[in-house]
């Protein structure tokens, strides 16, 4: 007797799923995506309207890209990810369908049902596509986790009333707990 084999899903059943629907597939499997709360899309916006601001007013080249934004990390149909913020510095991976490649500096901001996602799954496939910088900011714990992939060193733990420094912007610092 075979054993019943596991559907590999693409890019292809992301975009047929109905209007609205969003989702997200790692290595072949979709992942469904509750609507962010009220405290996720502020954190959110307040973020990508700093981030924004500091590349405009320092004449940098990086594009911020908030959520819903396709990002295709590896070169195959069987990962789709739509990062809460994406910043981009090689405007050579945008294209009419997203990111095509890693970003340079994800943040992901927690929500119940994205928590074990986020520090678990998305970290391994974050470092493993390239990605420099990612920041999991977490409301419940009041607390920002920062991965620096180019310095191979452990993450950092911010509380929200800490100014977080960004590796790849030279003086952008963010304290979370203004942006509440």
């Amino acid at each position: 007797m075979s054993l019943a084999q596991e559907k590999i899903y693409t890019i292809d059943d992301i975009y047929a799923l109905p209007e609205g629907h969003r989702a997200e597939l790692i290595e072949g499997q979709i992942y469904n995506m509750a609507p962010p709360n009220l405290i996720h899309q502020r954190i959110s916006y307040q973020l990508s309207r700093i981030i924004g601001n500091y590349i405009s007013d320092n004449k940098g080249h990086c594009e911020v890209l908030p959520a819903p934004f396709a990002v295709f990390l590896n070169a195959d149909e069987n990962t789709y990810v739509e990062p809460d913020i994406s910043v981009i510095c090689d405007k050579h991976k945008l294209n009419e369908h997203g990111c095509i490649g890693a970003p340079d500096f994800i943040i992901e901001v927690v929500s119940p049902s994205s928590r074990k996602m986020d520090y678990s799954t998305k970290n391994t496939l974050y470092t493993n596509a390239g990605v420099r910088e990612y920041w999991i900011v977490d409301s419940f714990k009041e607390c920002t986790t920062v991965y620096r992939y180019e310095e191979d060193a452990a993450p950092m733990i911010y509380p929200f009333n800490q100014d977080i420094p960004s590796a790849i912007f030279e003086n952008l610092r963010i304290r979370i707990s203004n942006l509440l």
